[in-house]
């Protein structure tokens, strides 16, 4: 046998002993198909169903059936979707029209709509006060929403471009990433004001954005490819790993302790929280532009959506184009002998 032929069959068995070791391996796909981009991702775990934003609707996916259901129509440029399932109504964010649409989750009809700011892109809902809080990303401010009616309640100034974000009921905060200032706004859900800013260094551009509820500890993911853990009552650094480039999701998942950065070059990376420090289990590779994601924690099973891509151009500094109507969700599962 010669040299070259071992070193290729060690490297396959290394590659296999990886593999049946990984955490999360993909399952399947569900085709979406259609043209326009993509964005947030939204999981209704009790309802079974997961919102995929994409153009100008919301393709609403049956997990257990692993189909589309429907969609909800004239949600124009349409980022996210925040899910208030105690009173059976969804809200998208509609980025060109400066609007949130509220919308009956048992209809999957457009109720109205309420005027927000200039590009409403992240949106979250607080669900100890039942308002939702729409991002605007080019007047940097928070629309907030009382969900029960769609009144606006009040526009809070932020210091700079929101990014995503997360509530704490039990805190009665809710935080937010400041792209172009790498830091953490924290509001006060009764006042609705900004009560402090944290710096993020070492991280830099944060985009995604996870809390674990037991422990109140922040997952920020960053484009100088960190994902940072915080702890949410002062705003300190409690531990970073390093990640992928094109970071845009975070989630965290309280029954494994998992966390997961999801990133556009096709990888994302899950860290365990165990002890105020954060452990990298599995870089899992996805797919290209595979960069939102939502999560069960139900199954535990992480869904991200992407498109497939031309081959790469000569010209390195040009992107792939993207294949029209080529949009999935990508399932991954947990390894049954996962620990």
């Amino acid at each position: 046998m010669n040299l070259r032929l071992l070193a290729t069959l060690l490297l396959l068995g290394c590659a296999r002993l990886a593999s049946a070791a990984d955490l999360y391996y993909l399952t399947h796909e569900i085709p979406i198909g259609g043209e326009g981009g993509w964005d947030y991702l939204s999981l209704d775990a009790a309802a079974r169903r997961l919102y995929v934003t994409h153009a100008t609707k919301v393709v609403v996916i049956d997990v257990d059936r692993e189909g589309i259901l429907g969609q909800i129509t004239g949600t124009p440029g349409v980022h996210g979707f925040a899910l208030a399932p105690e009173l059976k109504r969804g809200f998208a964010s509609n980025g060109r029209e400066g609007t949130v649409s509220i919308v009956d989750l048992l209809t999957l009809k457009t109720i109205s709509k309420t005027t927000a700011g200039e590009n409403p892109d992240a949106i979250i809902y607080e669900a100890g006060r039942q308002e939702v809080y729409a991002f605007n990303g080019r007047s940097p401010s928070v629309t907030v929403i009382a969900a029960a009616t769609g009144v606006v309640v009040t526009n809070t100034p932020l210091p700079g471009k929101p990014e995503f974000a997360a509530a704490d009921a039990f805190t009665g905060r809710v935080y937010c990433n400041i792209e172009d200032k790498n830091e953490v706004v924290v509001l006060d859900a009764k006042t609705h004001a900004v009560v402090q800013v944290w710096p993020i260094t070492p991280g830099e551009e944060a985009s995604g954005m996870a809390i674990d509820p037991a422990t109140h500890h922040l997952f920020i993911g960053c484009h100088n490819e960190r994902m940072l853990m915080l702890n949410a009552a002062t705003g300190g650094l409690l531990d970073k790993v390093a990640i992928g480039q094109g970071v845009d999701a975070c989630a965290f998942d309280p029954g494994t302790q998992l966390a997961f950065s999801s990133c556009g070059d096709g990888t994302t990376t899950i860290a365990r929280e165990l002890g105020g420090k954060l452990e990298v289990v599995q870089t899992l590779w996805t797919r290209r532009g595979a960069r939102t994601m939502a999560l069960d924690p139900q199954t535990h099973k992480i869904y991200l959506a992407t498109v497939d891509y031309e081959a790469q151009p000569d010209d390195q500094t040009r992107r792939p184009r993207q294949i029209p109507n080529t949009l999935k969700v990508l399932v991954y599962s947990m390894a049954k002998s996962a620990p």
